[in-house]
């Protein structure tokens, strides 16, 4: 079976979970909440900046146990001793940090500048406590390539979070009118944004209680030396780790604190770009489940013969197929704007950019292998450190001159660098021959087609259904383009012209 075909497959598996939990998410959630905060949009700035301090505080909490386990449980008979070694090490700071969190939620709160909302921090505590102990789990499901169970877990996950939301906000209110003030104990309309956290507690907690059954299926125990070893091999991932978080998530915060109006100005103007940041949610997906599927995969390659040659394969593939994605989101921007409220459509010219950037962003997950399976992470820190480092220099320089669209451009500029970088110092250090040439061939007629499609739309002022038509049918000339530039090697992935 090809490797490609292989690789192709559970990213479809772990992109159907990763992609329709988001999806869900994205219409349920985030157009659901542009809708209910529309007149609001400071609270739904508020709602994206929580969970950007989420997603860094997830980096402390787990930091990075799972990439270590699965270096560490890539054979059979270390799995166990891993699996057993990385829990209880997250189970620990997970408590502690915790417990951390709690303690001083006010102090946190003010220093955030949410004073009298040390509730928020309570709710971040909770969410990042949960998931923090799902990591592990999750993991292990991938590991043993059970990518169906994995699957089926995220996308309860999201259903469940929007199954509460909507009743929190929807079924309460509605019942409540109708003379059930029962419900009054539950629903209060200032505290609408905390019901959205509250849902988020809950469904993830519940996930929590759905993996028990993995946590105590191994029946090892916490193993010293192995947890040092860990520790050695991730602490320069830890750094890699916030790095990224930085690069993908904090948009919101720098657009907050370094746009020129006051904050709750600000906050609506970082709550607009988030939305319409979403919109490119798809791009960023696909290279997420490229990433759950490959990383597993990368380490069980890496002693075999032919490594090299399917790594250059698999980043051929991922080049390809994430070029198709961006024009097709690009090309059909005017229908997926409708997902957002009217009051968040005013910031789509960043999505393009950001398509180009998650691009780079999955290049960077293919030539970021050779540092980890050489255990050299602390290469990878370094490069992330860079890119955080070019995020944070165009935010400053640019945000209070270009706007909102200054963090679309850091990072695009972050993530180029990144993937240059993984790429050149992985030449001299474990070479592979990647078709470079080819790789940016696909992107390069995506953009050439992406632009063809907005000269016409724009000079001749077209209505919205023969834009569709003209967008589909330059999508479907590049899928042909492509493939009689490429066919034979298309046909070798799909597994019908094997070698």
């Amino acid at each position: 079976m090809s490797f490609v075909k292989q690789i192709a497959g559970e990213t479809a598996i772990y992109g159907i979970s990763s992609i329709l939990s988001r999806i869900v998410s994205f219409v349920f959630i985030t157009g659901y909440l542009t809708r209910v905060f529309s007149e609001d949009r400071d609270l739904y700035g508020i709602h994206q900046e929580l969970y950007v301090y989420i997603a860094m505080l997830l980096v402390f909490f787990t930091h990075r146990m799972e990439t270590a386990y699965f270096r560490m449980g890539s054979k059979k008979e270390d799995e166990n001793r891993s699996f057993a070694t990385a829990f209880y090490s997250i189970l620990v700071t997970t408590l502690l940090f915790g417990v951390l969190m709690v303690s001083f939620r006010t102090s946190i709160a003010e220093l955030l500048k949410y004073e009298n909302k040390g509730i928020y921090v309570v709710y971040m505590a909770l969410i990042i406590g949960f998931d923090a102990l799902a990591a592990i789990p999750f993991a292990r499901l991938r590991l043993q390539n059970r990518p169906l169970k994995f699957m089926f877990i995220k996308v309860l996950n999201v259903v469940l979070t929007v199954a509460l939301v909507v009743f929190f906000l929807e079924i309460c209110p509605y019942l409540i009118d109708r003379g059930f003030t029962f419900f009054t104990k539950i629903y209060q309309p200032e505290l609408r944004l905390d019901l959205v956290f509250i849902a988020n507690a809950i469904s993830s907690g519940i996930v929590l209680l759905i993996l028990t059954p993995e946590i105590f299926a191994t029946g090892s125990r916490f193993d010293y030396d192995l947890w040092k070893k860990m520790l050695i091999y991730l602490l320069p991932l830890i750094v890699v780790s916030i790095a990224a978080t930085f690069n993908q998530s904090f948009a919101v915060p720098l657009l907050t604190y370094l746009l020129p109006d006051g904050k709750a100005v600000n906050l609506e103007a970082a709550g607009v770009y988030a939305a319409a940041a979403k919109l490119a949610v798809l791009m960023n997906l696909f290279t997420q489940a490229f990433n759950y599927a490959a990383e597993p995969f990368f380490f069980k390659q890496s002693n075999t013969k032919y490594a090299k040659d399917t790594y250059a394969d698999i980043a051929q593939a991922f080049s390809l197929a994430a070029s198709v994605g961006l024009l097709f989101i690009a090309l059909y921007l005017n229908v997926f704007k409708y997902l957002l409220d009217a009051n968040y459509r005013s910031a789509l010219f960043v999505v393009p950019i950001l398509l180009v950037a998650y691009w780079f962003l999955g290049l960077y997950y293919n030539f970021s292998i050779w540092y980890k399976i050489q255990d050299k992470t602390y290469i990878g820190a370094v490069i992330s450190v860079g890119g955080a480092f070019i995020t944070l220099l165009c935010a400053i320089v640019l945000i209070p001159r270009m706007g909102i669209i200054a963090m679309a451009w850091a990072g695009l500029a972050c993530y180029a660098f990144m993937a240059g970088a993984s790429y050149l110092s992985g030449k001299k250090s474990y070479p592979i021959d990647y078709p470079i040439g080819r790789m940016i061939l696909y992107l390069a007629l995506a953009l050439l087609i992406y632009a063809i499609n907005t000269i016409l739309t724009s000079y001749l002022n077209v209505g919205a259904l023969t834009q569709f038509v003209l967008s589909t049918i330059l999508l479907g000339s590049y899928l042909l383009l492509i493939y009689f530039i490429d066919r034979e090697k298309i046909l070798e992935w799909v597994g019908r012209n094997q070698k």
